[in-house]
């Protein structure tokens, strides 16, 4: 259009326009360079420790002054860990080898955990005396029986580094922090080619009403699995195994028609944990359908990956199925570079990412 033949009311709307139109071709482009990635899992699965080592790996990290605030949130799981612990004790009927450890976990059962914001000496005292007993021990090694974090023992264990006066949580540390996700949060990574758009929800049965909001323009589904649930109950539902749950889900999102051209990945995830527990744990006590040898770590987690490849039958996308330990860094580096590959390549010709 000739400006010289426009007022300056016409001129002034037509920059406008001009401008929009310019930003939405830039937003398009963004957009084509962005993949939506969303984790999905059960509780405990392990998402929210994937998201940290994503930052780890491809974000910010963690300052001295981040990991500074996660020190409230470990004396907490701390505290939360030896009450479970207590707690089991009374339900499973067994007896402290030392009675003076009696008195110390009636002490620290009143303890109010959500509002610990450090541990006092006599917490610290009383914790280790209670966690070093034989008959705690005992009860421990029947966790499966009762619900108990997976990073107890690791904390329990480090009592004299944790509550030293100079303590300041590591990276371990942070990636085994157990603070349940609620609601939805995203995490973008700008990876220079692509922005993967992160989206983690909580795994919880009550949190899942929640997940259709993050539904549309999903280029991709990580779903985590925690191999080593195949022996436990949900926290919402002592008769419901966990596995068992997990595989529901996994049937129920495939069958989304949201997801229909989202490609599918899947994390096996806590193989260390499952390698620890398949010893003492025999898989075919809680899935008869299991025929490998007793003990056979590799075997179980070949059979668990089969009961969710089966779920995946008659889809157009092929499944990616990855074993990765979330806590361990040099491993979801290696995974995700895979990953990465794995979704440029997919979404080439869709997203111009030449």
């Amino acid at each position: 259009m000739n400006e010289c033949c426009m007022s300056s009311d016409e001129i002034e709307k037509h920059r406008i326009h001009l401008e929009i139109e310019k930003q939405l071709r830039r937003d398009k482009r963004e957009s084509q360079r962005e993949l939506k990635l969303l984790l999905l899992g059960t509780g405990e699965s392990g998402k929210s420790t994937f998201i940290k080592q994503m930052r780890i790996i491809h974000g910010s990290g963690y300052s001295e002054a981040d990991r500074k605030g996660f020190t409230r949130l470990v004396f907490q799981n701390i505290v939360t860990a030896i009450q479970a612990l207590i707690h089991a004790m009374k339900t499973l009927q067994i007896d402290y080898i030392d009675d003076k450890n009696i008195s110390h976990a009636e002490k620290l059962s009143r303890v109010e955990a959500d509002q610990v914001l450090s541990l006092e000496s006599w917490q610290a005292d009383a914790i280790r005396r209670v966690w070093n007993d034989h008959g705690v021990q005992r009860c421990y090694d029947r966790r499966r029986e009762f619900q108990l974090s997976d990073s107890a023992k690791y904390y329990l264990s480090d009592l004299d580094r944790i509550t030293a006066p100079i303590y300041v949580p590591t990276v371990q540390d942070i990636l085994r922090v157990r603070v349940p996700t609620t609601g939805i949060i995203e995490y973008p990574f700008d990876l220079k080619v692509v922005v993967f758009r992160m989206v983690d929800v909580g795994g919880q049965r009550s949190e899942r009403k929640k997940w259709i909001h993050c539904f549309e323009m999903v280029t991709s589904i990580i779903f985590l699995v925690a191999l080593s649930e195949y022996d436990q109950v949900l926290y919402e539902s002592a008769n419901d195994n966990r596995l068992e749950e997990s595989k529901a889900l996994f049937r129920t999102i495939i069958g989304y028609p949201w997801f229909q051209e989202s490609s599918i990945i899947l994390f096996l995830n806590k193989t260390d944990l499952l390698e620890e527990k398949i010893t003492r744990s025999h898989l075919a006590d809680y899935f008869p359908a299991y025929q490998g040898p007793r003990g056979d770590a590799k075997a179980a987690k070949d059979f668990i990956l089969k009961l969710y490849s089966q779920q995946h039958v008659g889809r157009q996308k092929p499944l990616y199925s990855h074993f990765t330990c979330a806590t361990d860094t040099e491993n979801i580096r290696v995974v995700f570079k895979a990953v990465k590959r794995t979704l440029l390549i997919d979404n080439l010709l869709n997203y111009n990412l030449e």
